[in-house]
């Protein structure tokens, strides 16, 4: 809709500086011509917004304006709100600064839209750890933040699960991820991923390093968890699930006239999928591959003998 792009032309001059209609027209994905009818409409609304001809020119608003965020919907500020994860922010040292950002924004939101904003703080929580999982203690995870911040080279002393374990490490961290409570920082040469938690020793000094500017941290980290689901599940098990049993990563999977389905799992190893599967106890069969059903036979076999014993374990 043009109002709300008027809006954004307007939150992206000032929180942006001077910007040339080529570059607010990519922003928006709207042609060239659209932004310049649209600051013509800016400017007959009596937004002081200038136009700098010559290479270096461009729009920009008049030195110290600013405007309320009243261009927001009530589904924005309820995103905005429900975006605020404080665990996290209070991890990296930013929570004092998430919580004044938040009052500052709430403060210049109009009455409907405060309350909508309070009524998504009031009613969501975010958390990102698992049930089952214990929250791992990063130690050093202000200072790598600092050091993604201000583009600092970090030597530390890491821990990894192949032999030798205790590692010495130059890093150039070019971003930090939170994934499933747990920290992970991306860095150069590279680049590579390293678990914060693994960080045994941390020290860092002056030294700068230039980030890439083609780096783009969401992207990298989508291809590297595509890369890691491919290198996890290299193996394949073919099985027989019960009616209504259903695994979440089974392909090619086909229903028999007994309400049976067939179906092919991506497996990490024998062992992994030997556990996995004997949790689903009699809705599973295993067909292959032959290995695996061995040891699920043999598991079988001595859990049979184990309880088939009806003498107590205790005597009398």
């Amino acid at each position: 809709m043009k109002s709300s792009r008027l809006v954004s032309i307007l939150l992206l001059l000032q929180t942006r500086g001077r910007m040339t209609a080529a570059q607010l027209a990519e922003e928006l994905e709207v042609s060239v011509r659209t932004v310049y009818r649209d600051v013509e409409a800016l400017s007959a609304a009596g937004v002081p917004l200038y136009g700098d001809a010559g290479h270096a020119g461009g729009y920009r608003l008049l030195d110290g304006y600013r405007t309320r965020l009243t261009g927001l919907t009530a589904d924005e500020a309820e995103a905005l709100f429900l975006a605020g994860a404080p665990g996290p922010a209070a991890e990296l040292g930013l929570g004092s600064v998430l919580a004044a950002a938040q009052l500052k924004v709430r403060a210049a939101l109009p009455a409907e839209l405060r309350a909508h904003a309070d009524r998504i703080s009031g009613r969501f929580h975010l958390d990102a750890p698992g049930w089952y999982a214990q929250a791992e203690e990063a130690p050093y995870l202000t200072q790598v933040a600092e050091a993604v911040w201000n583009s600092k080279v970090l030597r530390v002393v890491y821990r990894r699960w192949a032999e030798p374990t205790d590692v010495e490490r130059r890093l150039e961290p070019y971003g930090l991820v939170l994934k499933a409570g747990r920290w992970y920082v991306v860095a150069g040469p590279g680049p590579r991923t390293f678990r914060v938690d693994q960080i045994l020793e941390l020290s860092g000094g002056d030294e700068e390093f230039a980030r890439p500017e083609d780096f783009d941290l969401a992207a990298y980290w989508t291809a590297h968890q595509r890369d890691f689901h491919d290198r996890l599940y290299r193996d394949e098990a073919v099985v027989r699930l019960a009616p209504g049993v259903r695994l979440p990563r089974a392909v090619d999977d086909r229903t028999g006239s007994d309400g049976w389905t067939l179906a092919r799992v991506p497996i990490e190893s024998v062992e992994r999928a030997h556990g996995e599967f004997l949790r689903l106890g009699t809705d599973i069969e295993v067909l292959e591959p032959p290995e695996l059903r061995e040891r699920m036979s043999r598991t079988i076999a001595e859990l049979a003998e184990r309880y088939g014993n009806s003498a107590s374990p205790c005597g009398d």
